[in-house]
């Protein structure tokens, strides 16, 4: 018999999650646009009308939306200097594909929806660089109005810096306008680094059909003053173009709707802006496309695929995040499920899916605001969880590229590399002095990662296929970790940020579950000697571990430190291989332990300082035995959620008693928040199999 909370019937039939308890969400960053490290827009603010939209580095990417009721222009997205009247924003929702606004006032209501169907079982779908924006319009006082919309997109979403020149053009496709802007240098692939916006390809805004539209091209000053006076456009845009992208500046896309007379039925239109960039990823010297490119598609054919295919993915993205929510609020709880909501977009929005020469996927991780590196294997780790049970193709897609590299003779470590380059150039290490020396590398960290990772891998496709295609690289990383991993020496951890650290007893945890996991793969590839070999080898480490990191009510930071104390996040691990190479009785103290320890705001990762990874608490509440455990140590992590006064895409790096960001934005490690989904056998299968019958491995 299956038990349907009431919660979960509520976020099925549609009614919002702030009208079931816990009250208007505020998160510290709401994602408008959000497909890749470059295509992403966030509102920084409580209010869609309080800030000018930023990308996730906090550069502005402004956009802006007006709504005219009865001659009367009224401010519903971006801040500007002129007073403008706003309409009452009433609603904000963020759901996995979807963030909803409502907005009152004039007699009307207002819906604005930025749609993003990023279905992960539909690889198509989800790597299409295009945003629709839903509008919807109502009269609520029993009168007749009439209405308008209103929306242009500034030229600094494509420039890195505000002294770029532009251009604009107009095109036609299905026989409609569609605007176009785009840098006049047009340097492809011409920058590498963290704190960057993209300044190659082009920007498009175009709309779901012609009656009502009016486009225009020019001076936001202009467009929006000719807008507000007589509810047109002007007929003619403004030259000459080509000037530099300072915000409010030269050139603006702008489109207008006419909605005509309003009564108490609701009229719904959409818009769409994407970005195509031609070409996306550079790996081992070799240009790569988008994964929506691989068959020749250009953004023609983008724009008409996405006018036809709306309706369809509207509704399956509806039904997904019905369905989503629904089984993340009956796993975790209610809290839980809005952090993961929070997550989802950002976690797709820090990767870049391409096509290889070959047809071959490959998905590539930046690792935002800390270094810029791409494809880093201690990011990929911390993130896994996202594509292990959303789609296991994307998580062979996210290890192939490392793999390749790994099986190069470029990389001649007995131990797996730490990253690929830096975004969006994946050329080769860059990290700790590249891949010619050993100095400041993660040996354990990394090596243990990947062994979990493919053992994980494995597990939810029911095959270690993937394993057998790179076993000389698996065994030399396992014969690695025999060596060196039970104790490990002074070297860094994926928490590199706290420096070096000898006797690790978390780092060690992970080398011993990696050889529990080779042992596993062993077994899987009829490896029968082997499997027994490493299998033994790690329940006598297990047993080891126990006695050398003891420390009466809890278990050591570093096995000669008496008195400290550590998340051990990494055990998640073996509840979820089901290797059960460490006794109950470790988790069970350890929980009691955190649960006693936490401070206002969640878990500190150490006792070094107040700090934390919010990855890395997730995993660590995922320990708990029961569901009342784990939203104990959750709740802390809502509540700074809502009350964190760093107003930036979720960052994993937070003070746990002021709440204040540490370090790190908008990365893809929050894509570990879903472990607590992997930990719940039915749960992982739904998904991942779904998925894999929709888009079989390769």
């Amino acid at each position: 018999m299956t038990i349907v909370s009431a919660t979960s019937l509520l976020i099925a039939m549609g009614i919002p999650l702030a009208a079931q308890g816990l009250g208007p969400e505020r998160p510290p960053a709401v994602p408008l646009i959000a497909h890749d490290p470059y295509f992403s827009v966030w509102s920084m603010s409580d209010k869609l009308t309080d800030s000018v939209p930023s990308h996730w580095t906090g550069k502005p990417n402004s956009l802006s939306a007006a709504v005219r009721v009865d001659g009367m222009l009224y401010r519903v997205m971006g801040r500007e200097q002129r007073v403008t009247p706003v309409l009452d924003q009433t609603r904000l929702e963020v759901l996995p594909t979807r963030t909803i606004y409502e907005f009152t006032g004039a007699g009307v209501k207002v819906g604005l929806t930025f749609f993003t169907p990023a279905l992960p079982d539909d690889l198509d779908a989800l790597s299409r660089p295009l945003t629709y924006l839903e509008w919807s319009i109502v009269s609520v006082d029993g009168k007749e109005h009439e209405a308008a919309v209103y929306f242009d997109a500034g030229p600094d979403l494509v420039v890195n810096a505000s002294d770029q020149s532009v251009e604009t053009a107009r095109n036609q496709v299905d026989g409609q306008t569609v605007l176009r802007m785009g840098s006049k240098e047009q340097a492809i692939l011409g920058r590498r680094g963290d704190d960057l916006r993209i300044d190659w390809g082009y920007l498009y805004l175009a709309s779901d059909k012609p009656e009502g539209l009016a486009t225009a091209i020019g001076s936001r000053q202009r467009i929006r003053g000719a807008f507000e006076r007589t509810g047109a456009l002007p007929d003619s845009d403004e030259l000459p173009d080509g000037g530099p992208a300072r915000r409010g500046g030269p050139s603006v896309l702008a489109l207008s709707l006419n909605f005509g007379k309003l009564g108490a039925t609701t009229v719904s239109r959409y818009t769409m802006i994407a970005y195509d960039d031609l070409y996306s990823i550079e790996l081992f010297n070799r240009r790569q496309r988008a994964w929506w490119r691989r068959n020749g598609d250009d953004a023609a054919t983008l724009l008409s695929a996405a006018r036809r295919d709306h309706d369809s993915l509207l509704a399956r993205s509806k039904s997904f995040d019905e369905e989503l929510m629904a089984d993340m609020t009956r796993v975790g709880g209610e809290k839980y499920a809005r952090l993961a909501a929070l997550a989802y977009r950002q976690t797709l929005a820090a990767h870049k899916l391409t096509a290889d020469f070959d047809g071959t996927p490959m998905f590539f991780p930046k690792e935002n605001f800390s270094n810029g590196c791409i494809s880093t294997v201690d990011v990929i780790y911390p993130g896994s969880p996202f594509p292990l049970l959303f789609n296991p193709k994307l998580m062979r897609a996210e290890l192939e590229p490392v793999m390749q590299y790994a099986a190069t003779g470029r990389w001649k470590w007995p131990f797996a590399p730490h990253d690929l380059g830096t975004y969006p150039l994946a050329d080769g290490q860059v990290y700790g002095g590249g891949e010619l020396t050993e100095v400041n590398q993660m040996p354990v960290e990394e090596s243990g990662n990947m062994l979990i990772i493919v053992a994980a891998l494995a597990k939810v496709e029911g095959n270690a296929a993937y394993a057998e295609k790179y076993w000389p690289l698996l065994k030399k990383w396992a014969d690695y970790l025999k060596e060196k991993g039970l104790d490990p020496e002074n070297q860094l951890s994926t928490d590199d940020f706290a420096g070096h650290l000898a006797h690790n007893a978390n780092l060690s945890i992970k080398a011993i579950l990696a050889l529990g996991s080779y042992s596993m793969l062993a077994e899987m590839t009829g490896r029968k000697t082997e499997a027994a070999e490493y299998r033994k080898t790690a329940e006598q480490f297990a047993i080891k571990w126990q006695t050398l990191a003891a420390n009466e009510d809890h278990y050591r930071l570093a096995f000669d430190k008496e008195g400290t104390w550590s998340q051990k996040y990494n055990l998640v691990w073996d509840q979820i291989l089901g290797l059960r190479l460490f006794p109950a009785e470790i988790v069970r103290k350890e929980i009691a332990f955190y649960e006693k320890t936490q401070n206002q705001y969640g878990i500190p990762l150490d006792n070094r300082k107040d700090y934390t990874k919010l990855d890395w608490l997730v995993w660590s509440a995922t320990l708990a035995p029961g569901k009342a455990d784990f939203e104990k140590l959750i709740a802390p992590a809502y509540q700074w959620l809502n009350e964190t006064p760093t107003r930036v895409p979720l960052t994993d790096w937070y003070d746990t008693k002021t709440g204040k960001q540490q370090g790190f934005q908008a990365r893809s490690v929050v894509g570990g928040i879903f472990i607590k989904m992997l930990s719940d056998p039915a749960m992982w299968n739904k998904y991942s199999q779904r998925a894999m019958a929709h888009s079989p491995a390769q």
